[in-house]
């Protein structure tokens, strides 16, 4: 006779958004939803979030602002669950919220209203969930899945994967997921740390820590991508919105750029008060738009402490371009240890757009960030563990 296993139409491994998305859309269409959770609690990063204040959304979220090998895979998920969705969901469960800056939407309170949401959500849709568990196998039948976990054999027609990426190992993060796609013939993408500080080495290390503390508006650019925000000096090199964002392009031994004086040409700059301020000295000049303690770092450096009188035309043009456009090397990132996000991951050509669902394993589902999807921050991330959730509780 055959085994009789504990038996779920939908059994989701991650209690995480994307997870806790999915199984109380599922919940609230009939579906028997079982949530598997390997932590003590569930949405341990969304309680981390936005300084624990989540920043949930972002209102401008679309296409544009994600990465993926296969950028087109985002809009159908995105167009079918809106920021204005997970809104209007916040705002029924009667949780205030303010926008930061740039549509970014966080709670005025704490993160924990969000998890209690979800939460609420689920126990209202009649998911089950469970902590403490690890899937230990996951094993085809015909049809459906069975589970070996620590808390024995379970069953299940649809299964979804939002175990997430690789990013903040110390709570327990892995690549479950991606050995799960790789276990069904889903080809993964390489992944790194994204949303990320840069290291460095050497003198430029010596550089950064001297001025860790100091934050200076800038433009952060690599090709074609930009991102103006403030730059953060740390005693292991850079930081900050700016270098989060660009960090995302960046690849191995490439080069990043930054515009110190956004919206200034600083050679004409430098040429004007040379010609207007002949008395001043260089580092007078400087220390109106940048800090004193970079001015004094780069003095003797970038520049001689002349009066600007004495200064050669060619010596401001170089330095003016320089301020425009300082070009670093930085040695590496400080990796999955601070990393907000993984970039890379599940090749999203090989699951339903749709759906979410794999195109060659009727049943299996992947959502969140163990997809090749990555969002910039600012709540974008959350927007896509929203919308894929969504999309594949309403497929399940």
């Amino acid at each position: 006779m055959a085994e009789q296993l504990p038996h779920y139409d939908v059994i989701v491994i991650g209690g995480g958004a994307a997870g806790l998305m999915c199984a109380m859309t599922a919940g609230q269409r009939g579906r028997r939803v079982l949530v598997i959770e390997h932590a003590n609690r569930i949405g341990k990063k969304i309680l981390l979030s936005g300084g624990g204040r989540c920043n949930f959304t972002n209102i401008n979220a679309g296409p544009a602002n994600y990465l993926s090998s296969n950028p087109h895979f985002v809009k159908s998920a995105l167009a079918r669950y809106r920021p204005t969705d997970f809104i209007a969901l916040v705002e029924r469960h009667g949780i205030r919220y303010h926008e930061k800056k740039l549509g970014q939407l966080f709670c005025d309170d704490s993160a924990k209203q969000i998890v209690q949401m979800l939460a609420d959500e689920c126990r209202g849709a009649g998911v089950q969930i469970i902590t403490r568990c690890d899937t230990d196998s996951v094993q085809a039948l015909e049809p459906g899945f069975a589970l070996e976990t620590t808390r024995g054999r379970l069953a299940c027609d649809s299964l979804v994967i939002a175990s997430g990426g690789l990013s903040f190992p110390t709570m327990g993060a892995s690549d479950f997921g991606y050995r799960i796609a790789q276990q069904f013939g889903l080809p993964v993408l390489p992944a790194r740390a994204a949303l990320v500080p840069f290291v460095f080495e050497d003198e430029m290390l010596g550089f950064c820590a001297g001025l860790a503390g100091i934050a200076m508006d800038c433009v952060a650019r690599i090709g074609k991508a930009a991102f103006r925000e403030n730059l953060l000096f740390t005693h292991r090199g850079l930081s900050g919105p700016a270098v989060l964002q660009i960090s995302s392009y960046w690849q191995e031994g490439g080069t990043v750029s930054f515009d110190l004086l956004p919206e200034l040409d600083a050679p004409a700059w430098l040429r004007e008060a040379k010609r207007t301020r002949a008395r001043a000295r260089v580092r007078t000049v400087l220390a109106e738009r940048l800090p004193d303690r970079f001015v004094d770092a780069i003095e003797g450096q970038w520049f001689e402490n002349r009066v600007m009188a004495e200064c050669r035309d060619a010596a401001l043009e170089a330095l003016g371009r320089k301020l425009n456009g300082w070009e670093v090397v930085p040695a590496g990132t400080e990796g999955y240890r601070t990393a907000e996000v993984t970039i890379g991951g599940i090749d999203t050509r090989a699951v339903s757009s749709q759906t979410m669902e794999a195109r060659n394993v009727p049943g299996l589902y992947f959502i969140g960030e163990v997809l090749d999807v990555t969002g910039w921050l600012g709540g974008y991330n959350f927007q896509w563990a929203w919308a894929s959730g969504f999309a594949a509780g309403q497929a399940v």
